[in-house]
């Protein structure tokens, strides 16, 4: 346990001491300084950063538990990332910067009006400050009370050694978000999106040496001769994930996330230009490809060990299998890699929240003459809120009944689908009034929440999200041509704050992902 805690201890120190060290002479007082990182992120600090505010506890507990318990159909998640990812960086992405945003909602008022702005920025801080962060929170504590058995250390039960590791994580990362920017929490997350591909393939490569007996390519073959059903990436009608959800709810939600998500696209915001955006974009897709090594495999290994015994815990299947198959130093590294990914998302979050309160809310509606310096300072205090509610909400998450990844999902289908609905008529048509934008948001939210958690449908959640989508975009057209706008809409044209000259390996590198997406369902599709 010593040699645990210190390897622990020391990983996590060195990790804050780099991420001081490179951002200690930066200026935090100002917008792009604080919000932005000083519009001055590289691909590589821009894809580290969003592997890991995407890839977090509830990835690395959640989808390992709904893995063990169904398989690989789950990996539709992961590798359709890729192609949103794509999208973002050849078209979506290069015109935020051209106009020179700081927040997604800035977009919004661009394009309909001030009121929707408003709108948009109000559900995101509920949407954060419910859901994701929450379930960061809850899935973090799992496996560090696991990993370190917090509870009996301090002699108290599980849930209250769970309530005091889901304290000591939301204190740190707060710290992390309020007092360093964006620029402290991409550097870190640096360290830490590379450190958890690592230390995350290190689990089912070693398990696999222990199945094999030395032969991880052995191991591998007796884990799939255990259960080959388990392997198959498409889902059956009534899978946890139907193989037709690809194709209708599944294509909104990826492009939501990696599109138009404050949380995700902010790293690109602060790039110091349109190719070092481009390059973080699509590094990130070739990441996501690897990812399901780290949060999908593991899960079926663990079925193979512990067989049905964890079917009503399955997000104790990853905790559990690490501690099994790591020796005591390495248990300690990989501890601090989850506490970085816990971080990392929580952290980012934290700053995404604070930007948008800044940004479009305290600058537009409450202090419109506010200075750099009171921007700051209003979003250092808004995190500082979101983080304690954040804290107070986490064990509520708890015996989600089909999984704590599950249970985010379908909590973001309530404010992603709507936001999308109206981005994407925004974009593609200039006839989408600004009412119409207004009556979509707020139809699709009470639809949703409806026919997904009030009345008993029988229709699998993702679907429900391409029946949104559709309603969505019938209301706005209907809206639209009752009360048409007078002169077809159009967005500002605005300066670039950076270069935006196209990055030139972009195209190829789209390419190669589109490929490799499509032969992973070609060959993993006839298991």
């Amino acid at each position: 346990m010593n040699l645990t805690v210190l390897s622990f201890i020391g990983f996590t120190l060195f990790v804050a001491g780099y991420a001081w060290l490179k951002t200690r002479k930066e200026n935090l007082d100002s917008e792009d300084g604080y919000f932005l990182g000083g519009r001055s992120l590289t691909g590589i600090v821009i894809a580290g950063s969003m592997i890991m505010t995407n890839i977090s506890t509830e990835h690395l507990v959640g989808m390992n538990g709904s893995s063990y318990k169904n398989g690989f159909v789950i990996v539709a998640w992961e590798v359709t990332s890729a192609l949103a990812l794509i999208v973002a960086a050849l078209y979506f992405v290069p015109r935020y910067l051209k106009m020179g945003l700081t927040t997604i909602p800035q977009y919004l008022e661009n394009r309909f009006d001030a009121g929707i702005r408003s709108m948009v920025a109000f559900f995101l801080l509920v949407s954060f400050a419910i859901t994701l962060l929450p379930i960061v929170l809850y899935t973090g504590a799992i496996n560090i009370e696991s990993l370190f058995n917090v509870s009996a250390v301090l002699n108290v039960s599980q849930e209250q050694g769970l309530w005091y590791t889901v304290l000591a994580v939301g204190g740190i990362g707060s710290i992390y978000a309020i007092f360093g920017g964006l620029k402290a929490v991409a550097v870190s997350d640096t360290i830490n999106g590379y450190g958890l591909l690592l230390a995350g393939l290190m689990v089912p490569l070693i398990a696999l040496f222990m199945i094999g007996d030395g032969n991880p390519l052995l191991g591998m073959e007796k884990v799939f001769e255990h259960s080959p059903e388990k392997f198959n990436v498409v889902g059956a009608k009534d899978s946890v994930l139907p193989f037709s959800t690809l194709f209708t709810g599944l294509v909104i939600n990826q492009l939501y996330f990696w599109c138009m998500n404050q949380t995700i696209v902010q790293r690109a915001l602060g790039a110091k230009n349109l190719k070092e955006a481009q390059k973080g974009l699509l590094y990130t897709g070739v990441l996501k490809l690897l990812v399901p090594f780290i949060i999908v495999l593991p899960g079926v290994i663990g079925y193979y060990y512990f067989g049905d015994s964890l079917y009503d815990q399955q997000d104790m299947v990853y905790p559990e299998l690490v501690k099994k198959v790591l020796p005591a130093g390495l248990t300690g590294v990989f501890a601090a890699v989850i506490m970085g990914a816990v971080l990392s998302t929580f952290n980012s979050v934290l700053n995404s929240a604070s930007t948008i309160f800044s940004i479009d809310i305290y600058k537009r509606l409450i202090k419109p003459g506010a200075s750099s310096r009171q921007l700051v300072r209003a979003g250092k205090l808004s995190a500082t809120a979101l983080a304690i509610t954040s804290i107070l909400a986490a064990p509520m998450v708890a015996n989600a009944p089909e999984g704590l990844f599950q249970l985010l999902q379908q909590l973001n289908g309530i404010f992603f689908i709507p936001i999308a609905s109206i981005m994407l008529a925004g974009f593609f048509t200039k006839w989408v009034t600004p009412l119409a934008a207004k009556v979509a948001l707020v139809t699709g939210l009470a639809f949703y929440v409806f026919t997904t958690f009030l009345l008993d449908i029988d229709i699998h959640f993702v679907h429900i999200w391409g029946i949104e989508f559709l309603l969505n975009v019938v209301i706005m057209f209907l809206v639209s041509y009752f009360r048409p706008l007078h002169v077809p809409a159009s967005v500002p044209s605005l300066e670039s704050i950076i270069p935006t000259t196209r990055w030139k390996h972009a195209r190829l590198l789209s390419a190669i992902l589109v490929i490799i997406t499509v032969a992973i369902y070609i060959l993993l599709g006839t298991i």
